[in-house]
C-alpha cells in the first residue's frame, strides 16, 4: 500500500465503508414530515453535506468508518448545496444553529444531538440512541 493510501485510504477502502450506511437521499421538504413520523419509532440520522467542503468530506468518511449503529437508524444523506432550502428548514423546524458538516439525531420528532465539523462522534451517536 502507498503512502497516499495508508494516509488518505483506497478508493475501494471508501467504497466499502460508504456500503456500511445506507444513505436516503434528503432532497425535498416533504421529506422532513417523514422523519418526524419514522422518528417516532426508529431514530434518525441526518448528514447535511457541502460536496464543496473538504472538511465536510472529512467528516462524513471518518462517521462512515466509525459508525457501527447504522442498522439502527434511518439514515438521511443532504446535499446542502443542491438543497439549501431542506437544509434551512432543518435548521428551522429542529430548532438548530446550521452548519456544515452537520449531524442530527431526531428522536421522537427533536433534535436530540446535533454537532459539526470534528465535533460529529458516531460513538456519540450510538450511545445516544
Amino acid at each position: 500500500m502507498s503512502l497516499f493510501n495508508s494516509v488518505f485510504g483506497s478508493s475501494e477502502n471508501q467504497n466499502a465503508n460508504s456500503d456500511k450506511i445506507n444513505w436516503i437521499a434528503l432532497q425535498d421538504l416533504g421529506q422532513l414530515n417523514e422523519i418526524i413520523a419514522v422518528s417516532n419509532e426508529k431514530p434518525v440520522v441526518i448528514f447535511k453535506h457541502s460536496t464543496r467542503c473538504s472538511v465536510s468530506r472529512m467528516a462524513l468518511k471518518q462517521f462512515e468508518n466509525e459508525y457501527d449503529a447504522a442498522d439502527a437508524t434511518e439514515n438521511y444523506f443532504l446535499d446542502l448545496i443542491a438543497y439549501r432550502d431542506v437544509s434551512n428548514a432543518i435548521a428551522s423546524r429542529f430548532n438548530v444553529f446550521h452548519q456544515s458538516p452537520q449531524l442530527l439525531l431526531i428522536k421522537d420528532g427533536i433534535a436530540v444531538y446535533n454537532a459539526s465539523h470534528s465535533d460529529i462522534d458516531a460513538k456519540t451517536v450510538a450511545e445516544k440512541l
